[in-house]
């Protein structure tokens, strides 16, 4: 809990960067995936991010590009180190440099499998990867087999990109979604990894589908940026889609102002009903810092004034951080709290000394 607020994580994977996972099938393989890294690294904004330590000091909870990540590291960092109640882990099914996905569905599942009452899992297919049968069978098997309460989907690849609208392609995958008894699917729609292609990244290929699907929920990622108008227009107009502002929320420790004009547009045009919080652990580190700066952030007068934009209030907060999730996945948050109630694991002495290692640089400003 965060000052009195269920938290509940939309986003953190279980990532496999190690050597033994990359592809060796092709040469460019290595220094592709090396600059892949690199661009990751380049998410921690020269060190700004508190979360981005020293990985040999007694919190090695910092964004590692390197390695495989283990569930229980995982689990500290999210749940020990920051006062997370529950999270989802989410599969990234990227293939193009990994013989096992980005984070593999073997890895997420065995993290909501070793802490089922406060991680879910969600599992991932792409039909450009072995084709649409197959992902099919995989939605069969991560579902009902392993229990993937939603799927993630990342459509623009380096090579490997598909269009979310696409009658043949798509949609079977929508559906077999829904006959099974999922109805939240998600998205990663803008800030594209490394080359990806931009055109495919772009939230408009989700107006059909939200559409012509609507009993199905679709969470949009990253605010789509630098889309970010597109999926304003996308999400205020569509009472099923959301907007998860993974690893978006985490800025503000280095650019409030940015985060304050971003959210005050959402509240304004989306709703605050639609928004979800995400941290992106383990990629951008313990949550930790990020949550504690959300508590702090305000809408600035000027921007009220001069935009119309609302004041974020401690109710919103709250619905941000994990009750419009709850709501969206079914969970019934006063017999969550009441079970969690029993089996505390969030240590504030470990959050503490972590948040000792760095400045909220930007909330600080």
């Amino acid at each position: 809990m965060l000052d009195g607020m269920f938290v509940f994580d939309n986003v953190i994977h279980v990532f496999d960067m190690s050597d033994e996972n990359l592809r060796e099938d092709e040469s460019r393989t290595r220094k592709e995936s090396e600059e892949f890294r690199q661009w990751l690294e380049a998410l921690g904004c020269g060190g700004r991010w508190p979360a981005f330590n020293d990985p040999e000091s007694e919190f090695p909870y910092g964004s590692s590009m390197g390695g495989r990540w283990s569930t229980d590291a995982v689990f500290d960092m999210v749940f020990k180190v920051a006062p997370t109640d529950m999270a989802m882990a989410q599969v990234v099914p990227i293939f193009d440099f990994f013989t096992d996905f980005f984070a593999p569905v073997k890895a997420q599942y065995e993290m909501a499998k070793a802490y089922p009452d406060r991680v879910l899992f969600c599992g991932g297919v792409d039909p450009m990867y072995r084709g649409v049968d197959d992902a099919l069978e995989q939605l069969d098997y991560q579902i009902k087999e392993l229990g993937a309460c939603s799927i993630k989907f990342y459509n623009g690849h380096v090579e490997h990109s598909w269009a979310c609208d696409d009658e043949s392609i798509a949609y079977p995958l929508y559906q077999r979604c829904l006959d099974l008894g999922v109805d939240v699917i998600q998205f990663h729609k803008g800030l594209p990894l490394g080359k990806t292609s931009y055109a495919a990244m772009s939230p408009l290929d989700l107006e059909r589908p939200a559409r012509d699907f609507p009993d199905l929920n679709f969470i949009v990622h990253h605010l789509a940026l630098p889309m970010f108008d597109e999926v304003v227009w996308l999400a205020g107009r569509f009472p099923n889609v959301y907007l998860a502002l993974s690893g978006n929320l985490n800025t503000y420790v280095i650019a409030p102002r940015l985060v304050q004009e971003q959210v005050g547009r959402l509240l304004m045009e989306v709703g605050v009903e639609k928004l979800l919080y995400g941290s992106e652990a383990a990629l951008a580190g313990s949550p930790a810092p990020y949550l504690r700066a959300f508590l702090d952030l305000e809408i600035p007068d000027d921007l009220r004034r001069g935009y119309g934009y609302p004041q974020i209030t401690r109710s919103d907060k709250e619905k941000i951080l994990g009750l419009n999730f709850a709501n969206l996945m079914g969970v019934d948050l006063d017999a969550k709290k009441r079970e969690l109630a029993d089996q505390p694991v969030f240590d504030a002495t470990l959050e503490g000394r972590l948040l000792g290692m760095g400045e909220l640089v930007g909330a600080a400003e």
